[in-house]
């Protein structure tokens, strides 16, 4: 891949948005579906790529970008539990200055010079399952996975089988009390049970922390007692009262309670002495008894903790130091090519299968065509991958040496392989440079995007139409019956009989399929807007503009309008790209009359603006400029975004207060000019008192 520092502004936006898409599908796989398809080193190498992209183009930042978001959704197989308090995921850390840096970046943001103390708890980080588990007055009523972080999985028959995990606390908790940790299995416990797995004659875990995420999410809660599974309890959601004031007191009161807590566990208070207990830990790691995968910094005081606030998907008072990955050889039998719902052609490196770290892989994503070029990655060649947790790995490089003499260089397909359409590079036609993707020309010919955007369209974050999972979408649109979106509210109509005919359907499946399309007649306006497809816009993107325009009236008439530009990049956290990409998609009239059509079929359902009890600033569009004193940037915002405001990053007649501190510049004229209500910091202070 090209260098970050010399990536055009366009070159950027294009790879974020592939990013974007990339991740999210891994996160699925991995939160999900306990069914990881690359490495852990291969994942963070993704997540690295974007946040090195988004801090030298922050304009460019998505709002679907993966640093918004955490986990996947929860299974079906489960019922959902909603989360009193989102649980999110870390930010990562690779070097020894990735976590000084860490550190000089709280104290910045908390105001505090290099003499003022400053304690972290570090604890190894356990390479298991998340879980959360509920207490009243005591008694363990309701345990969760992580899910998505906002929604998970009621696995509460099963870790009641955990012994670790107490049924009744002890000593005087609070009456309302959320510990959450890592269920885990040790390495003898996995062995054995693999042992015991072939001699029954079924198939062996591919490593502990797949065995413990697939024990824990068993329907049965049988199975899940008859495996060896451990907790550790490291922290907490909702609390009805505060037991400690520190992160380490907090550890302490668990262990009260009767939760397992890792004795590892130390407190430190220099940069210094962080990367020392993470050399300890990692000069260890060979001989703990359980799997992790690095160590994990957070901030003691949780006062501080509390002012330092969160990022999108994760604290700003934590971060996980990652291990170096784990390596080994293998040979490249084949090279395939994928075609995904954008027409984008993915190169999949076949490899030999080989143990890497205890996990048989068999797959490396190749990325794109410049990335096969770039290590010369041919059929034949024997190359060496990469892992640091349970899945797929990257191909570090090709060992040169080994390679056969009459190989010849991977040739990319001019064609797609799915419908037999030509596949190119498109050209920027301001920067004349070739796109990184190669995509097939074919569009709505093309069975693998036409189904993909389908499969989009009823996916569970867009119309949600149980029954019309992969196989029945593939089908209908073989058989003619569903090209577009509103083709599916029309099956009951245009194809009853024909569905009903079918082979292995009948009345009742028939009838069950068609109530389930008229249970989605009725739509929130952000889930209506993700399962459009707009190009850049995904879930996060479509609740940003539902919450800004609250009806698909009001949606439609501002992006026909020559301020649609303007309209949305004044909404906090859509930038130029994002905008360009929605008003083209408003410019295309066959997309406006697919969209007619679709609107006849359903009804969508408006947004209400936002409502803060007791808040003087709830659903009001704020704007900070000039110089603040009195508390950074950063906790401006956070503070005001939590009394339900919403902060812009410019002035318009639809602002209401601009916050302006010394230095107001034209940002500061531009609300004189609309008679936007200005404030200095001391006034909107006593405003949110």
């Amino acid at each position: 891949m090209k260098p970050v520092t010399e990536l055009t502004s366009v070159e950027a936006d294009k790879e974020l948005e592939t990013l974007a898409r990339e991740i999210a599908e891994h996160d699925r796989r991995y939160h999900g579906e306990d069914a990881p398809t690359i490495s852990d080193a291969a994942y963070d190498a993704l997540r690295q790529r974007n946040a090195a992209i988004e801090a030298r183009f922050p304009l460019l930042v998505r709002a679907d970008s993966p640093s918004h978001r955490v986990g996947a959704k929860a299974s079906e197989k489960f019922a959902k539990v909603l989360h009193a308090k989102p649980m999110l995921s870390l930010d990562n850390a690779f070097a020894d200055e990735d976590v000084t840096d860490f550190v000089a970046r709280i104290r910045r943001f908390l105001g505090l010079n290099d003499e003022a103390e400053l304690a972290f708890t570090c604890e190894p980080k356990i390479d298991g399952l998340s879980a959360s588990l509920r207490y009243e007055n005591g008694v363990f009523v309701q345990g969760a996975t992580r899910g998505d972080g906002s929604e998970g999985e009621d696995i509460t028959a099963n870790l009641r089988t955990v012994k670790d995990i107490p049924l009744r606390l002890h000593g005087t908790p609070p009456k309302i009390l959320e510990v959450r940790g890592e269920v885990y299995m040790t390495h003898t416990d996995f062995f054995a049970l693999n042992q015991r797995q072939e001699a029954a004659g079924d198939k062996p875990f591919a490593n502990p922390r797949n065995s413990a995420a697939g024990s824990v999410r068993q329907l049965d809660p049988s199975i899940t007692a008859a495996r060896p599974l451990h907790f550790f309890a490291y922290a907490w959601g909702e609390v009805s009262e505060q037991p400690a004031a520190s992160q380490w007191e907090m550890l302490q009161a668990f262990k009260r309670f009767g939760f397992v807590v890792n004795p590892l566990i130390r407190r430190c208070l220099t940069a210094e002495e962080i990367l020392a207990f993470y050399r300890e830990i990692g000069s260890a790691r060979a001989s703990l008894p359980y799997d992790i995968d690095g160590v994990v910094y957070k901030v003691d005081d949780l006062e501080l903790q509390s002012r330092l606030g969160f990022v999108s998907r994760s604290p700003r008072w934590a971060i996980a130091h990652k291990f170096p990955a784990e390596q080994a050889e293998t040979v490249v039998e084949a090279i395939d090519i994928q075609v995904g719902r954008t027409g984008k052609l993915t190169p999949v490196a076949k490899l030999t299968p080989v143990t890497v770290g205890g996990v048989v892989v068999s797959n490396a994503t190749l990325h794109n065509q410049d990335e096969i070029a770039r290590k010369d990655v041919r059929v034949g060649d024997s190359v060496v991958v990469q892992r640091a947790g349970d899945v797929i790995p990257q191909i570090v490089r090709v060992i040169l040496d080994k390679r056969p003499s009459k190989s010849t260089p991977y040739e990319f397909p001019t064609i797609c392989p799915v419908c037999g359409s030509h596949a190119v590079r498109e050209v920027d036609e301001k920067t004349g440079k070739q796109d990184v993707d190669v995509r097939c020309t074919g569009g709505l010919i093309c069975p693998a995007q036409a189904v993909e955007r389908l499969r989009h369209f009823v996916s569970r974050n867009a119309f949600d139409i149980e029954g019309m999972g992969e196989k029945n979408i593939q089908a209908f649109y073989d058989d003619g019956l569903i090209k577009e979106p509103a083709d599916i509210f029309r099956l009951g109509k245009d194809h009853a009989e024909a569905i009903r005919n079918r082979e292995g359907w009948g009345e009742q499946s028939a009838t069950k399929l068609f109530d389930a399309i008229d249970r989605r007649r009725e739509i929130g306006l952000d889930r209506f807007i993700n399962a459009l497809g707009i190009r850049h816009v995904g879930e996060t993107t479509a609740k940003l503009l539902a919450r800004h325009f609250h009806s698909l009236d009001a949606f439609t008439a501002a992006m026909k309008a020559e301020t649609a530009i303007a309209d949305l990049v004044a909404v906090e956290g859509i930038g130029d790209i994002v905008a360009e990409a929605i008003q083209d998609f408003f410019a295309e009239p066959h997309n406006i009359a697919a969209l007619e059509r679709l609107r006849a079929e359903v009804t969508v359902q408006n947004v209400a603006a936002p409502i803060s009890s007791g808040s003087p600033v709830a659903g009001k569009t704020v704007v900070f400029t000039g110089t603040l004193e009195k508390m950074t940037r950063h906790e401006a915002k956070a503070r005001a975004e939590a009394l339900g405001a919403k902060v812009a990053s410019s002035v318009s007649k639809k602002t209401d207060i601009l916050i302006a501190g010394p230095g107001a510049g034209s940002k500061l004229a531009e609300a004189q000019k609309h008679g936007v209500q200005v404030l200095d910091e001391d006034a909107w202070l006593a405003l949110i008192a």
